[in-house]
């Protein structure tokens, strides 16, 4: 194999390293890459015929079993290629754009060295872009937010895809006051936007590998969620309710219950991509866990609809009397934010889990109570009715 980013010669392959947080030596030894076709270097048999570049989704590294990486999170063994290949098939399944992956076996050959991994080939941007339509990659820079730039039903569409495989590796700035998971200098993260001759932008959702369906499950769980939130305390239920919940805080009735149909429709094709598809074990049942869990909190209005905060300067509490503020004596719940079945009722307080989807207490902020117990909060300020039609 050629080293990284030098072909042997014009008429040949060449090899690059790709990728972002990957590309720590400490975090993937055996990184992403990228493969760079000379013209007619790939046979017209080849599957590769007529590309100019295709990536590849390597192992990563040779941790044991389910072990993730200490930093990042990520599954670092031939598990992971196989699974993130799978994850890219269900979102085609479900109609969310995205990039074409197929699994493969890779031998890598580096003088007398020799390794045989899982891997995946991944859909080059370029060939995406066209594929779906798109004229011209949208430089971060110059994106401004998803309400200026995207179609709403497109944007919902992403966000329902990204609860569906449990990622949180993204940001698409939705507005101009959004600011979970983005900031001012960072508005796209693992999404990209292409714009569209006579159309608004087409978000596509991409890179994976960290997403709960691939690694299994994410360092930062227990300083964000509360596990008691579902009687399950299962992370993957907890995850995907967190992102589907937290789509009421940015779409309009209409537009959430358009994508829900969508999603809905595609419910059988996406079983069966899974169905078609022979995974390890532990994976299989990691995805199907995720899918059952996407599938279960948008069907119907009773689920979807459940319990929230539903006005602002709600405070939060240890006791119902009020005399221990929960996170802070000036903090409050976020307009949205889905609160459990009732515990406890003394008054006009009861008691309540909370479940952080706007991860207003996420790292660096700290609230302890929320993430390890109930707490009390004022009654009237939770409804169903959110957002308003």
């Amino acid at each position: 194999m050629p080293k990284p980013g030098r072909g042997r010669s014009p008429s040949t392959t060449s090899v690059s390293v790709r990728g972002n947080t990957s590309k720590a030596a400490t975090e993937c030894p055996f990184p992403k890459l990228k493969l760079h076709f000379a013209p007619d270097a790939a046979p017209a048999s080849s599957p590769f015929s007529g590309m100019k570049a295709v990536k590849i989704g390597t192992h990563c590294g040779e941790l044991p079993g389910e072990q993730i990486t200490p930093k990042f999170g990520r599954l670092a063994n031939e598990k992971a290629p196989s699974r993130e290949a799978l994850v890219y098939r269900l979102l085609e399944a479900a109609q969310v754009p995205s990039f074409r992956a197929r699994p493969a076996r890779i031998m890598y050959v580096l003088g007398d060295q020799k390794v045989e991994r899982n891997a995946f080939f991944l859909e080059d941007d370029h060939d995406a872009m066209k594929r779906l339509g798109g004229t011209r990659e949208i430089a971060p820079d110059e994106f401004h937010d998803a309400a200026q730039d995207i179609a709403p039903a497109d944007a919902a569409r992403l966000a329902f895809g990204e609860a569906m495989i449990g990622n949180f590796d993204w940001c698409l700035k939705f507005s101009a006051n959004d600011t979970y998971r983005c900031d001012a200098r960072r508005k796209l993260w693992n999404i990209s936007a292409y714009a569209r001759e006579g159309a608004t932008a087409l978000p596509v959702m991409g890179d994976f590998d960290i997403a709960g369906m691939v690694a299994g499950r994410h360092h930062w769980f227990r300083n964000v969620f509360y596990d008691g939130f579902v009687p399950s305390k299962s992370a993957a239920e907890i995850e995907v309710l967190s992102q589907v919940q937290r789509t009421r805080t940015l779409f309009p009735r209409d537009v959430l219950d358009t994508a829900r149909r969508s999603f809905m429709e595609r419910k059988a094709a996406v079983y069966e991509a899974l169905a078609a598809t022979t995974l390890d074990p532990a994976g299989q049942q990691t995805i199907e866990a995720y899918l059952n869990s996407f599938f279960r909190a948008i069907d119907t209005d009773a689920v979807f609809y459940a319990p929230v905060v539903a006005r602002p300067d709600v405070r939060l509490y240890l006791d119902a009397a009020k005399s221990r503020a929960a996170c802070g004596a000036a903090d409050t719940l976020p307009v949205g934010t889905p609160v459990g079945a009732p515990l406890q009722t003394e008054g006009q307080m009861v008691q309540v889990a909370i479940l952080d989807v706007l991860w207003h207490w996420a790292p660096p902020a700290k609230c302890d109570a929320i993430h390890t117990a109930p707490v009390w909060i004022d009654k009237s300020a939770i409804d169903t009715k959110y957002p308003g039609r």
